[in-house]
């Protein structure tokens, strides 16, 4: 697997992908024609505009999977694949409903690069569980494209001790999510990416990852970490994913 997996595409005060950018080209190849999945936002268009704007200057070019009568064909003839935010379940009912699910599991499986941010880098767990989004609508399975064997929360917040906010923290969810699945949760904070090289991974970015498995506590992940172990993880869903 060849796989760069971003928290967020775009930081505080700063353009989108401004953070990660020189992650960002020195992972596409050269030259690249990059598929670009824009489902997870309403505006198809829009969004692969966005994109557009800030690769095509780096010499990637940049085609929307949506302008193409046939998405898997989009997919076949791209070198490297992006999968951009938004909302989780709205982009895996689109997958699941144009065939890119398993063209993109496959596709990713056999060396090509896969590129995901947000809602994207969810795609890349087995299941969609441990998404922060509201399902606004409901996809035919939670099944993701399992492109890693362990979860991953995007947009890890950290529990604010001065806030009198009484709702559940990130970290309660997550902890509850492991009562009911034995399978480790990478969180990925605002700034931070994971990278995985065939049977490597690496914590990088700016800012250290949180990482959850159950009846432990939570462990901090410096950038460089290595956690190439979390690669061999097998799963144990306490209910059926399908």
């Amino acid at each position: 697997m060849n796989l760069l997996l971003l928290s967020n595409s775009t930081q505080h005060g700063r353009g989108y992908l401004d953070h990660a950018l020189d992650t960002v080209t020195a992972f596409l190849p050269t030259g690249a024609r990059l598929a670009f999945v824009p489902y997870a936002l309403a505006d198809h268009d829009t969004y692969t505009a966005r994109v557009r704007d800030a690769l095509e200057p780096t010499g990637i070019a940049v085609h929307g999977v949506h302008e193409h009568t046939d998405p898997v064909a989009a997919l076949e003839a791209a070198d490297a694949v992006f999968i951009g935010g938004g909302n989780s379940f709205r982009l895996l009912g689109a997958l699941y409903r144009t065939g890119l699910r398993e063209a993109v599991a496959g596709a990713v499986g056999a060396g090509l690069p896969y590129m995901g941010a947000s809602a994207g880098t969810n795609m890349a767990a087995p299941t969609l569980r441990t998404t922060n989004d509201m399902p606004i609508v409901q996809p035919p399975s939670f099944e993701t494209l399992g492109l890693v064997p362990f979860q991953i929360n995007p947009h890890y917040l950290d529990p604010d001790p001065a806030s009198t906010h009484k709702g559940e923290t990130r970290e309660e969810r997550l902890t509850e999510f492991l009562e009911e699945n034995d399978v480790p949760v990478l969180g990925l904070r605002e700034g931070s990416w994971l990278r995985v090289e065939g049977g490597t991974a690496h914590v990088e970015g700016a800012r250290p990852a949180r990482l959850f498995t159950r009846d432990a506590a939570p462990r901090e992940l410096a950038p460089g970490s290595d956690v190439s172990h979390l690669l061999t993880t097998e799963p144990r869903f306490d209910a059926p994913t399908r």
